[in-house]
């Protein structure tokens, strides 16, 4: 299936915007729409377009950069948002130390990000994706839902026997990578089908790590799960999330078992019925 053109387009137009706005404000969902274009173009010129430039390559360096010290701000936001939605009675002066305590690292960070955000490289990087668009060449791509299928296929899946916490977060961002992929796909139930299932996939995988990260930063900072009931119970709502994950990983992989095996009996019978056709 060919790419999409109309939607090589507007990642070019919507991450020189999100750049300009995001050198305005460092606001949640500023920051949230950069990385995410940023992301999409990354896949678009990194496993779509096998032959890239050199000033597509100067351009992701860049963007990779900004994009890490954006994913910093991203992080603490999240765990900001979940930490509120934490409905807990015990211990709510640790509640608001960890509070205090995230927003004190979020504005560290946006001072860092704010350094890397000058006129003049936010006006290079400009030039850079317009020129980027312009050269761009989308009938030199790959197939969209076959890259992501073959994302897919390569990473390690994590089998519930043998999962682990690094495991279940190289598999989370191979997924979202994959959904990138198949987002620039030209619409059709195939395609609409194989985003829905990597859009859950993601969704139920990002749940796990949003609060795992958080879980993490409370223990930091509290202590362990002996010292503060708080810790205990984000620890708990993490365990929680690790097992929808690993349910949501194994129910994908059977329903891609199952798709796989419709495939090769369509593919067998199709075979069969251009056998007979020929001898007859």
């Amino acid at each position: 299936m060919t790419i999409a053109t109309e939607r090589t387009t507007l990642i070019f137009r919507k991450i020189e915007r999100d750049l300009l706005r995001l050198r305005k404000s460092q606001e949640p969902e500023t920051v949230h729409r950069f990385r995410t274009a940023s992301r999409r173009l990354q896949v678009l010129l990194e496993e779509l377009s096998p032959n890239r430039d050199r000033n597509q390559k100067k351009l992701l360096k860049l963007l990779r950069r900004i994009r890490k010290r954006a994913g910093r701000i991203r992080d603490l936001d999240i765990q900001l948002s979940s930490l509120r939605s934490l409905k807990m009675p015990l211990e709510p002066r640790r509640k608001t130390q960890l509070t205090h305590h995230l927003i004190e690292l979020r504005h560290k960070h946006e001072r860092k990000l704010a350094k890397l955000l000058t006129k003049n490289d936010v006006a290079e990087m400009g030039k850079r994706i317009r020129r980027s668009a312009k050269t761009f060449d989308a009938t030199a791509t790959e197939d969209p839902l076959k890259v992501a299928r073959q994302m897919i296929a390569s990473a390690s899946r994590p089998t519930p026997s043998a999962i682990d916490d690094q495991l279940l977060h190289n598999y989370r961002t191979t997924v979202k990578r994959a959904r990138y992929a198949a987002e620039f796909a030209q619409n059709s139930e195939q395609a609409e089908q194989l985003r829905s299932q990597l859009k859950g996939l993601q969704d139920v995988l990002g749940q796990w790590h949003d609060w795992f990260t958080l879980t993490e930063t409370a223990s930091h900072e509290l202590g362990d799960i002996t010292r503060s009931p708080l810790v205990a119970a984000l620890h708990s709502v993490t365990r929680a999330k690790f097992r929808a994950a690993v349910a949501a990983i194994t129910a994908q992989a059977r329903q891609s078992e199952s798709s796989a095996s419709h495939v090769r009996k369509f593919e067998s019978k199709t075979s069969s019925e251009l056998v007979a056709a020929a001898a007859a």
